[in-house]
């Protein structure tokens, strides 16, 4: 599992003109599932998400996480970011979970969400969809499972 953060001041995921998320200040997390994760790490995952120190303290170093702020949390199911892209010019996407796996964990984890206490919204699995980000900072981070 892998999850690329963007510290945002806003973000919001459409499906076509039906916006189905979006949050204000706090992070945008695109998440790639691979075959082999299970539900207690996508709940590390998500912990670490919203646990990770990215925001600003009084003396502008990183040292606060998402709850600390209270900002808002977007999760958008990426499988590119499985994507093996060591040879050629065409990335395979063997690496990524399948369809059926994939959005069952993903969906274990936005149900972990919205147990939070932040803004939580998450895209739609298997949907083509529009992102729409400020990136502050800019602040980007890829989250690997341990």
């Amino acid at each position: 599992m892998k999850a690329l953060l963007q510290r945002v001041s806003r973000a919001s995921v459409s499906v076509g003109d039906v916006c189905v998320g979006q949050i204000d200040t706090g992070v945008l997390a695109l998440v790639g599932i691979a075959p082999q994760d299970r539900p207690d790490q996508a709940a590390e995952m998500l912990r670490k998400i919203l646990h990770y120190r990215i925001f600003p303290d009084t003396d502008g170093r990183m040292n606060r996480s998402l709850i600390d702020i209270a900002g808002g949390l977007l999760l958008v199911p990426n499988f590119t970011l499985l994507a093996d892209t060591r040879k050629g010019l065409r990335p395979s996407f063997t690496p990524a979970g399948a369809p059926e796996m994939a959005a069952g964990l993903f969906a274990h984890m936005c149900a972990l969400g919205r147990q939070q206490p932040v803004h939580f919204a998450c895209g739609e699995f298997g949907a083509d969809m529009q992102v729409a980000l400020v990136n502050d900072g800019p602040v980007t981070l890829l989250l690997e499972r341990e």
